[in-house]
């Protein structure tokens, strides 16, 4: 049944912070600025904010989780930000950041707040990335880590191994996604890889990282922070910019007894799930999506969505993404800021905004034709996964 309050509240403002890698940097400095930029975006002083939600953890695994530094939540906003007295607040720590967006839709929704602030701020240091460090296995984690496999790159491997098998398909045909993802990264001034090119021949040698994953087939660690602001469509009309709006949403959890690591049937019954939810939410199909921006912390996670959303039926993602079908002017633009996989790990904050953007008609050369409904699909999907459909009009 399609959600009643879709097209009701409306994202306003984009901001975007520097992005960079391997800096000692404080995050804080990060955040502050993507915030400055959004709500200079949509011409709002940070007093008029009332509401803020965010998703703060770190990334990664033994984090002192200190704010400011590897974390940024409501109480740093609160101190350094200058926002108005704040009625309403969300700080999660589960459903990644679509989860966030969706607190604070239903706070504008239900009058708990009349703008609302969202952000994901990510700290990556050096060393950091793939690894986890634990001294003890536990439960199902005791059949696989004392034998090496310590890795949600191994992890994924797995699966995406088992996709490979499964359907008969060779994993240099991946470089059609990674290469569609950097073409679209050197038109996007907020992408890590925004200056430089890859070819065939870059994706051809790239160094194996986890059989068969290779180097670029993982998404680029950094230090950022994107934010959005949002309002209420009503109150949106008076705005600077063009708006976007909520049309639909989807904060799906997969029901599975424990294992040891990820399985192919999980990303594609999980997924399933989600897609499923969000179409029904929205009143709106695959068919009916300008563009999809679908989460690729692994490259294969993008290939899992297709099929599971129904863009495409199973194992036939490598030749959906074939022949310009995924670029600006094809079938399906998908990730035309660069995913993850060139813009950076952005927990698919990035996917967002690059959502409202295209919505709203401002995503420049990145901008694709009757950009009227965009599909957001987070997680990998694994047994977690949501999703957002972002709509020209309300």
């Amino acid at each position: 049944m399609s959600w009643a309050h879709a097209g009701k509240v409306a994202f306003v403002g984009v901001g975007f912070s520097r992005i960079e890698r391997g800096t000692d940097e404080p995050l804080g400095n990060f955040a502050e600025e993507a915030i400055a930029d959004a709500l200079a975006d949509c011409g709002l002083p940070a007093a008029a904010v009332d509401g803020l939600a965010t998703y703060p953890d770190p990334p990664y695994l033994g984090a002192a989780q200190r704010e400011g530094h590897d974390m940024i939540g409501p109480e740093y906003v609160l101190t350094h930000c200058r926002t108005g007295p704040i009625r309403w607040y969300a700080n999660l720590n589960g459903g990644m950041v679509t989860a966030a967006i969706v607190e604070a839709a239903l706070a504008l929704i239900g009058g708990a707040c009349e703008v609302a602030l969202v952000w994901r701020a990510m700290h990556h240091p050096k060393g950091t990335y793939g690894l986890r460090r634990t001294e003890v296995a536990s439960g199902p984690r005791e059949f696989s880590e004392p034998y090496g496999c310590v890795s949600p790159l191994q992890w994924h491997a797995l699966a995406y191994r088992r996709y490979l098998e499964r359907f008969g398909l060779a994993r240099e045909r991946m470089s059609a996604l990674v290469l569609n993802s950097r073409r679209f990264a050197n038109l996007n001034e907020h992408a890590f890889f925004r200056d430089r090119p890859l070819s065939e021949a870059d994706y051809a040698k790239a160094r194996m990282v986890a059989d068969p994953f290779c180097l670029l087939d993982c998404d680029i660690p950094v230090q950022a922070c994107v934010a959005l602001v949002m309002t209420t469509a009503e109150r949106a009309r008076d705005l600077r910019q063009r708006p976007a709006y909520l049309g639909g949403f989807a904060l799906n959890a997969y029901a599975r007894p424990p294992i040891a690591h990820y399985t192919l049937v999980d990303y594609l019954e999980a997924g399933g799930q989600t897609a499923s939810q969000l179409w029904s939410s929205a009143g709106l199909g695959p068919r009916d999506m300008r563009a999809a921006m679908l989460y690729d912390g692994f490259a294969p996670s993008a290939l899992y969505w297709l099929e599971s959303a129904g863009f495409c039926g199973p194992g036939e993602a490598f030749d959906f993404i074939a022949d310009g079908r995924i670029a600006a002017d094809g079938v399906l633009p998908m990730n035309t800021f660069g995913g993850a996989l060139s813009q950076g790990r952005l927990h698919g904050m990035g996917h967002a905004a690059e959502a409202v953007l295209q919505a709203s008609g401002r995503a420049g050369a990145r901008q694709v034709r009757d950009a009227s409904a965009i599909a957001v699909f987070s997680g990998s999907p694994m047994y977690r996964g949501s999703g957002l459909v972002v709509t020209s009009e309300p």
